[in-house]
């Protein structure tokens, strides 16, 4: 006599048969039970997949990320320190940015700030869009001097006309 065999997900019925003999539900899902295919299971409090994630779309994918006011505009000016300046001197000489006039240098920096970090044992002359007091002090100790789109810096104009 030939029993018709049903198929076991047919009979497990009732009481606590819900995992067919895998365990959790979440266990016999292909993926092992890492929350399913892609990038499911990687939910904001799921820490199965986050090794993956942030290699492949670094640390901003979780968490917030936050939006500022329309209103404010992010300063993208670029700085640059005296220090620095005086540590780049000789790849800014092979790259043209500045050059030897006399017993100082001559850099040309024109979309820049400087600031006064640093120290400076070089006389300059540095052609800037900006400077902060305390790199206008440096740099005149030195015996050098920032001007601003070609002219000498207004600091040194005030004080000529208040003689």
């Amino acid at each position: 006599m030939i029993i018709k065999k049903t198929k076991k997900a047919m009979k497990m019925r009732g009481r606590k048969m819900g995992s067919h003999g895998w365990g959790a539900r979440k266990k016999h899902k292909k993926s092992g039970h890492r929350g399913g295919k892609g990038m499911s299971g990687s939910g904001k409090r799921a820490d199965h997949k986050k090794t993956l994630v942030t290699k492949l779309f670094g640390n901003t994918y979780f968490g917030k990320q936050g939006v500022t006011s329309r209103k404010t505009q992010r300063d993208t000016r670029q700085r640059i320190n005296l220090g620095q300046i005086q540590l780049n001197l000789a790849t800014y000489l092979k790259k043209a940015i500045a050059r030897k006039v006399g017993t100082g240098y001559e850099v040309s920096l024109p979309n820049y700030k400087i600031l006064g970090n640093g120290e400076i044992k070089d006389k300059m002359i540095i052609f800037a869009k900006e400077a902060s007091k305390s790199a206008l002090e440096k740099i005149k100790k030195v015996g050098g001097e920032i001007r601003f789109d070609g002219k000498i810096d207004k600091a040194k104009k005030s004080n000529k006309k208040k003689e």
